[in-house]
């Protein structure tokens, strides 16, 4: 490598100040420039159309140019990044987790020869693309992205999922890589204290808060099974107290995380009680 960007691995700039310290246009997933000689690859995980992934190699495999019909591997960048082991160019990769920005992975080097897989194309249709199996050179703990953008982006599919037609969602799911990716994710843990939450589930007397349903099973030890829900989400600056603290069966703590209703909090906050001794969430 010869050109430095200056960025440290994780770093997150926007498009602007990408194209400023490359040299490079401002549009497409593979940007060559001469000027610095070197060629900025885009892993778009927001926008593309195109099935990029990681493995338990941390090795992207990333889908090449051209977004209908099949691609060639001798065309333009494509080529170029075939051909980045003995050219010269400096290669650099960014990923986009969240509309504009772009997070700089490191430069990268071919960990193995290209190949053809079957993906679909911008209109659906079933085409030939070239995967470049890519490796980040010399840094450690650049490909971590947060556990909230990593939820997001997971959520961002699957109503893009929903959008589809049958028949298109059909072949995706067909061309699909039975190989599932992998993602390093940086999450941030709250450390809840036990106390509070077993003080919930026996003040739940074995029935759901929510839904006033029994505990659909006991555990191993032949407690009613319950789980402990913050009514002000912890990630929201709620208290580990027993009076933002409940117990519910697993679907209404589902349906808390996926509806976050208003009416449903109101339910909670009301539920919450003094704890007035025995409950049946011990076995006699």
């Amino acid at each position: 490598m010869t050109f430095d960007p200056g960025l440290i691995p994780g770093q997150d700039i926007d498009n602007g100040h990408l194209c400023d310290i490359f040299k490079c246009s401002p549009q497409g997933g593979m940007r060559r420039s001469k000027k610095t000689n070197t060629l900025v690859i885009i892993s778009n995980h927001v926008e593309s159309i195109y099935e990029d992934r990681w493995d338990s190699s941390d090795v992207l495999h990333y889908t090449g140019m051209g977004t209908e019909g099949d691609q060639d591997l001798n065309s333009r960048q494509n080529r170029t990044l075939a051909e980045s082991r003995s050219n010269g160019v400096d290669v650099f990769l960014f990923e986009v987790h969240k509309p504009r920005i772009y997070t700089f992975r490191g430069p990268v080097e071919l960990a193995s020869d290209p190949y053809a897989e079957t993906q679909p194309d911008g209109r659906g249709k079933p085409r030939r693309v070239w995967m470049f199996p890519l490796r980040v050179t010399g840094l450690s703990g650049s490909l971590r992205m947060t556990e909230e953008a990593f939820r997001a982006n997971e959520e961002r599919k699957a109503q893009q999922a929903k959008r589809l037609s049958d028949e298109e969602l059909r072949l995706r799911a067909e061309l699909a890589p039975s190989e599932p990716g992998r993602q390093h994710v940086e999450a941030t843990r709250f450390t809840r204290d036990p106390h509070v939450a077993e003080l919930a589930k026996r003040r739940a007397g074995g029935y759901c808060q929510l839904c006033g349903g029994s505990a659909p099973f006991d555990d191993k030890y032949g407690f009613p099974y319950l789980e402990t829900h913050h009514i002000v989400w912890l990630s929201r600056g709620g208290r580990d107290s027993t009076e933002n603290t409940v117990a519910l069966c697993p679907n209404c703590h589902r349906r808390m995380h996926v509806l976050d209703s208003t009416d449903d909090i109101a339910t909670l906050t009301a539920a919450v009680r003094p704890f007035s001794g025995a409950s049946r969430s011990r076995p006699v």
